[in-house]
């Protein structure tokens, strides 16, 4: 590769990254409004209303307004610890998009682009260990604050990773096997055809309700649940502090989102033929307008797929504790198990 060619992808892999991480900053603004909205009409009210046609600039009004707001530190909080702690939650959950596959290769200016950041064949392991070190930045939050309800509502955290990271690792196994790849792109590519959904519906399952507990989304909001902990693991915090930390919930709501469109729902390949769409004069005519169809699938998937965080918060009410641990360690975990000792039978059996 010559220093011009060394250059130009350079050049392209920076813009990658500034254009992924201004879409994941803008949708962790918006999908608030988004989830207010859906909610608003769930509940036969209209949600944000008076900032700007329809409350659309209401996202952008919070950010003002968290921004100026006074920035307060408990007087015995340990300082370093809870100054690092937001920035442990968010930096992870966007580190993470590097691996997203949004669409295939597209020629522009006699260049191939890729339009996905990087493409590692360890991607899902990759996504996982992301998540994973997102915790730690709730732990640290709810310990260095001083207060036995950051605490509680830390340490319930942990606890719900812990039981949570193990089913939707085994549910991911399941479709791994199928595929044969680590890689996100290689996945999507192999399901041009048929989902995985199709042949892994348990898994499916396993993984939606997982990634509801593992963002720490109702039913499954116990470490900041209102009851008992008045706020969970941010009780202390206020300003952009308390902004990060759910900016990184909104950012790992999308990317679980994402892996979920990879994994299961055919990544950026379309619904309908490309070649039926194609054939609707509407659409053949915007097409090129619109740029690339097959990044508008996988965001029209996603944004699908998070309405389903909202429909499920918006139907069912908080699990006990006891609950929560139950359903991870007694159910999933076993249903899990099986999926995969099912799927290595079929999958000897058909060779």
């Amino acid at each position: 590769m010559g220093l011009a060619e060394l250059g130009i992808y350079t050049l392209m892999t920076l813009l990658g990254i500034v254009v992924v991480f201004a879409f994941t900053m803008l949708n962790s603004a918006y999908l608030t409004y988004y989830e207010r909205k859906v909610m608003g009409h769930m509940q036969a009210r209209v949600g944000p209303m008076h900032t700007g046609p329809h409350g659309l600039l209401q996202p952008l009004a919070d950010g003002i307004k968290l921004f100026f707001k006074e920035d307060i530190i408990p007087a015995k909080a340990d300082r370093k610890v809870f100054v690092l702690a937001p920035l442990m939650a968010l930096v992870p959950a966007l580190a993470a998009y590097a691996v997203v596959p949004f669409g295939p290769s597209i020629t522009l200016f006699g260049h191939s682009i890729h339009l996905y950041i990087t493409d590692l064949n360890i991607g899902v392991l990759y996504v996982l260990a992301l998540s994973s070190l997102g915790a730690y930045g709730i732990i640290m939050a709810g310990w260095s604050s001083n207060s036995k309800y950051s605490l509680m509502g830390g340490l319930r955290s942990a606890s719900q990773v812990i039981s949570y990271e193990i089913p939707m690792g085994l549910a991911i196994i399941s479709v791994l096997m199928m595929t044969g790849s680590l890689s996100l792109v290689d996945i999507t590519r192999g399901q041009e055809h048929i989902w995985n959904i199709v042949y892994q519906p348990v898994a499916f399952v396993i993984y939606m309700i997982a990634g509801i507990a593992e963002t720490n989304r109702a039913p499954f909001d116990l470490p900041e649940a209102e009851n008992e902990l008045v706020a969970g693991f941010h009780v202390e915090y206020s300003g952009m502090r308390f902004a990060y930390f759910f900016m990184a919930e909104y950012a790992n709501m999308l990317m679980v989102s994402c892996i979920a469109v990879v994994l299961f729902l055919g990544g950026w390949n379309p619904i309908i033929p490309r070649s039926l769409f194609e054939s609707v004069p509407i659409f053949g005519q915007y097409l090129g307008f619109l740029g690339d169809p097959a990044v508008w699938w996988f965001i029209i998937k996603i944004y699908a797929f998070f309405f389903m965080f909202l429909w499920i918060r918006a139907t069912l009410p908080r699990l006990r504790y006891d609950q929560l641990m139950r359903l991870g360690w007694k159910i999933l975990i076993p249903v899990a198990l099986g999926n995969i000792l099912v799927t290595g039978l079929i999958k000897v059996l058909v060779q």
